[in-house]
């Protein structure tokens, strides 16, 4: 049998969010967008880059460190919709269409936020595509994300038009696994070449990027696609409720260990080192920080600890509050990662008195607001208009719900219905 899926009738799910709280959401979203938006224009016109706390010193703030994060949970999003797509773990089908949506809004959602920090918004559409500076990281920077859209624009409609297993939607979906390794990975060199902020020097940065963009990733599907279903799982079709009882929080459990086994490694090698430029960052900044401290303890350690539980990870009520702790502990990280980076002063080192302090201005907040507002009233318009649940018939008929006997033999991954069912 054939293995391509286009032409397949789409098969739908219970959405909420095309209902009345849609709308309700849609125009909160939209409100918030729009006050945020049209604030840190009337700043950004009037005051320029003074409205920022940043300085020649400390010059990347809460912005960057915004961007920072969309940047790699897009990338997450995208790695995750490689699952099935691409390496052919067929489990997780019902949320490929999702995952790719998401990591293009979010991927927008950060560039906007990047754009409006830049300054000059539309002085960088002439001057960085003309000014070539290839020998220059930031430039790759912008070609791999440029490029990481257009596939995931690319891979998206041949979604839409059900193309799931065809030949050209395979090679598109190979292309933009690669662009995705190229667009985070320069992102992560961008941080990991500079030898001057010993902080951030580090040749395996990268791999620490693709852990934690997916970590995030993760936390950003399983929050939207409960969404999507009204925070019901009797919503959702039986594919997708396995994936969310089996596969799904087991993953999410496992790379929030592996995220936390991460920091406590950049930890334990940063207190023991002997270059203060690293040493005091961790101690008289990051675990000074009661914020930061508990951005851990909250936002990464507790959320692994309960999804060790077989009989609690499983629970819609835990994977939600999981999932939005680590939103919010991942985005403590992704800001005293970029800030940490820079309290040494730069060439001056730690003979200077004190660390640079710095704590965001009302209009780098806002610019945090428009990225996150702007990327739920983009998927809120998605949920609505694009059939963000869609999967192959084939996924959606044969696999049984979540706690069915004959889910068994997909536990295995039976490649006849390349799906895995509920374990407890």
């Amino acid at each position: 049998m054939s293995t391509s899926m286009k032409g397949m009738k789409p098969t739908t799910q219970d959405n909420a969010i095309q209902g009345p709280l849609g709308w309700g959401l849609l125009v909160i979203a939209a409100v918030v967008l729009l006050a945020s938006l049209g604030y840190a224009l009337s700043q950004l016109i009037s005051s320029g880059h003074t409205s920022f706390n940043t300085n020649s010193a400390l010059p990347w703030g809460q912005p960057i460190a915004t961007y920072l994060y969309f940047a790699l949970a897009s990338s997450g999003l995208g790695l995750i919709a490689s699952l099935p797509l691409v390496f052919g773990f067929k489990q997780f089908y019902p949320v490929a269409k999702r995952c790719i949506f998401l990591a293009f809004i979010v991927l927008i959602s950060g560039m906007s936020v990047l754009a409006l920090e830049l300054g000059n918004v539309f002085r960088m559409l002439w001057a960085i595509p003309l000014n070539l500076q290839v020998q220059s990281a930031m430039f790759w920077m912008g070609v791999f994300y440029s490029l990481d859209l257009l596939f995931l624009l690319w891979k998206f409609s041949k979604l839409q038009g059900g193309e799931w297993d065809s030949k050209t939607a395979k090679q598109v979906g190979i292309a933009s696994f690669i662009g995705v390794l190229l667009a985070s990975g320069n992102l992560a060199l961008i941080f990991g070449m500079m030898s001057m902020r010993p902080f951030w020097f580090d040749a395996l940065l990268p791999i620490y990027f693709y852990f934690t963009g997916v970590t995030s990733g993760v936390a950003a599907l399983v929050f939207f696609t409960y969404l999507a279903h009204g925070f019901n799982r009797q919503r959702m079709n039986p594919a997708l409720q396995s994936l969310m009882t089996g596969a799904m929080p087991k993953l999410f459990a496992a790379l929030i260990g592996g995220t936390l086994l991460f920091i406590t490694v950049r930890a334990i090698t940063g207190l023991y080192s002997n270059n203060p430029e690293i040493n005091l960052v961790w101690t008289d900044y990051l675990f000074a920080s009661p914020l930061y401290n508990a951005a851990l303890v909250l936002g990464l350690l507790l959320p692994f600890v309960v999804m060790l539980s077989a009989s609690l990870r499983n629970r819609v009520d835990v994977q939600l509050l999981v999932s939005c702790l680590v939103f919010l502990g991942l985005f403590a990280e992704r800001f005293y990662f970029v800030v940490g980076g820079q309290v040494v002063p730069l060439f001056k080192g730690t003979w200077m008195p004190n660390l640079i302090s710095y704590s965001p201005s009302a209009t780098e907040w806002a610019l945090t607001l428009i990225g996150w507002s702007l990327c739920f009233v983009l998927y809120l318009l998605g949920e609505k208009f694009l059939n963000l649940g869609d999967m192959p018939r084939q996924i959606a008929e044969k696999t049984p719900a979540a706690g069915d006997p004959a889910a068994g033999d997909l536990a295995a991954g039976d490649p006849a219905t390349g799906a895995q069912a509920s374990t407890a």
